[in-house]
C-alpha cells in the first residue's frame, strides 16, 4: 500500500486546505452553497459571518465558492452563528472525506464492502497494521519527497482507512501475509520498528485477523512479483489491489483474480501459521 503520485495541495497559511481532484471538488463546492444558503437566510454578509467566527472575509468566501476545503473549528462556529441546527457542522465527514487523495477514498470503499481481505506483502508493513509514526516514515521515504501537506494528507487517508480493523467487527476477516524482511527494514529507525513490532503482536490476537510470516529462508516463494490485496466484496464478487512503482491499479478480471487467489493459497501454504508466526514476530522484536 504505497503512496500516491503528482501534486499535492500547496501551504495556504490561513487554516485552510485547496481542494484535490474533481469528486473533492464537487463535494466542497456543495458544502459552500450550504453556507451560503444558511448565511443569506440569517441575512449576514460575509464579511458579517467572517467576523462572528472569527474568519477574514475571503476566507468565508473562498469556501463558500468551494476553492478551499473547511476546517471542523470553522464548520461548528458557522453553525452556531448562522443557528444552522447541526446542518453545517454535519458536514464534517463529508469534508473530511473530499481532502483525501480519490484513490484512497475509493479503496476505502471497496474495504468496507469487503467480506474478507487477504494481502500479501513483500517491503513495508500492510498499510492496514502500520502505527502512525511508522506510516509517516514510509510517506517520507519517498523520492521525489512529498511535500508536508501531501505526507499529511496521505497519513489522513491511511488512519482512516485502518479504523476498518477495530477489534470489535468480526467482519471482514483479515488474512496478512508478510515476508520476513517487512518485520527486519527499519523503516524510521529502530524504535519506531519496534511499536510496529508490537502492534503487530497486538492486533494478531484478534480473532477475526490471521498474520502469517514468510521466513527468507524459504526456498520457495510464489509471488516474488509483489505485494497485493484480494478483496472479497458481499456481494459475492473479488477485486484485486494492486499497487507498484507509482502505478496503482484496481483489477477485476475474472481470469486474473483467480490466478492471484491461486497464488495466495499458495503463499499462504508457505508461510508459518499464525501462531508460529507471532512466536517469530516475538523473536524479530527480541533481535530488534
Amino acid at each position: 500500500m504505497g503512496a500516491t503520485t503528482g501534486q499535492g495541495p500547496q501551504r495556504t497559511g490561513d487554516g485552510e486546505e485547496p481542494l484535490g481532484d474533481e469528486e473533492s471538488t464537487a463535494v466542497l463546492r456543495t458544502v459552500g452553497k450550504v453556507i451560503k444558503m444558511c448565511r443569506e437566510r440569517k441575512g449576514m454578509t460575509q464579511a458579517e459571518l467572517g467576523a462572528a467566527i472569527r474568519y477574514s472575509e475571503e476566507q468565508v468566501s473562498s469556501v463558500e465558492r468551494g476553492r478551499r476545503a473547511p476546517k471542523t473549528q470553522l464548520l461548528e462556529a458557522a453553525d452556531e452563528a448562522l443557528g444552522a441546527g447541526g446542518l453545517i457542522a454535519g458536514l464534517q465527514k463529508d469534508v473530511e472525506e473530499a481532502r483525501y487523495p480519490k484513490k484512497v477514498r475509493d479503496l476505502k470503499k471497496l474495504e468496507g464492502e469487503a467480506v474478507e481481505i487477504c494481502a500479501y506483502d513483500n517491503s513495508v508493513i500492510n498499510g492496514l497494521l502500520q502505527t502512525e509514526e511508522y506510516l509517516r516514515a514510509v510517506f517520507r521515504s519517498r523520492r521525489p519527497a512529498f511535500s508536508e501537506e501531501e505526507v499529511e494528507q496521505l497519513v489522513a487517508g491511511r488512519l482512516a482507512r485502518q479504523k476498518i480493523v477495530d477489534g470489535l467487527r468480526m467482519i471482514p476477516a483479515f488474512s496478512f501475509v508478510h515476508d520476513e524482511a517487512t518485520l527486519r527494514r527499519r523503516v524510521g529507525g529502530k524504535m519506531v520498528l519496534r511499536r510496529q513490532l508490537e502492534r503487530l503482536l497486538q492486533i494478531g490476537q484478534m480473532r477475526n485477523v490471521e498474520i502469517q510470516v514468510l521466513p527468507l529462508d524459504r526456498e520457495d516463494n510464489a509471488s516474488l512479483g509483489g505485494p497485493f490485496t484480494l478483496l472479497r466484496l458481499r456481494e459475492g464478487n473479488t477485486v484485486v489491489h494492486n499497487e507498484v512503482q507509482r502505478t496503482s491499479r484496481l483489477i477485476s478480471d475474472r481470469k486474473e483474480i483467480q490466478i492471484l487467489e491461486l497464488r495466495y493459497g499458495v503463499i499462504r501454504a508457505q508461510a508459518l501459521p499464525p501462531q508460529e508466526s507471532l512466536t517469530f514476530i516475538e523473536k524479530v522484536l527480541g533481535e530488534t
